[in-house]
């Protein structure tokens, strides 16, 4: 599982593509690059708050929309920084039911670097594929 930034691509955007041999692995990716936006070093969020983040949606692309939203209003509204550390995804009836396992903590500016405020996650380029050799998502955030 892994993540690349895209160079010079947006002016007040910054975009990354995730993958992961599953789609669970790529949602932990997407997720890890999205705070890697916000946090110049997420693995020292300490695992101090434990949350787990539910919900369902029509496809697997808005699951992770939605995801990495959560992730965002977390930091907006708890000032929480969260990393997830595991994923599951089902299906009930034509819906996706996405569970993320996160920890974190609340934002302590002495410990956590931060880099950029993210706003939001756009649909701008938002894509997530399939394919017999791994998933993919390309994202787009609003900085």
């Amino acid at each position: 599982m892994e993540y690349q930034f895209f160079d010079d691509a947006f002016t007040a955007d910054i975009g990354f593509k995730a993958t992961g041999d599953t789609a669970e692995d790529m949602i932990t990716a997407a997720a890890n690059a999205t705070m890697k936006v916000m946090v110049d070093n997420p693995e020292d969020i300490a695992g101090v708050v434990t949350k787990r983040i539910q919900l369902e949606a029509s496809s697997l692309e808005l699951a992770l929309f939605d995801l990495l939203g959560e992730l965002i209003f977390y930091k907006d509204a708890e000032e929480l920084l969260l990393r997830v550390e595991h994923v599951t995804l089902s299906r009930q009836g034509d819906r996706v039911v996405l569970t993320a396992d996160a920890v974190g903590e609340e934002i302590n500016r002495q410990k956590h670097r931060l880099v950029v405020d993210v706003k939001a996650v756009t649909l701008h380029c938002f894509k997530v594929e399939e394919t017999p050799h791994g998933c993919y998502a390309t994202v787009v955030l609003d900085i």
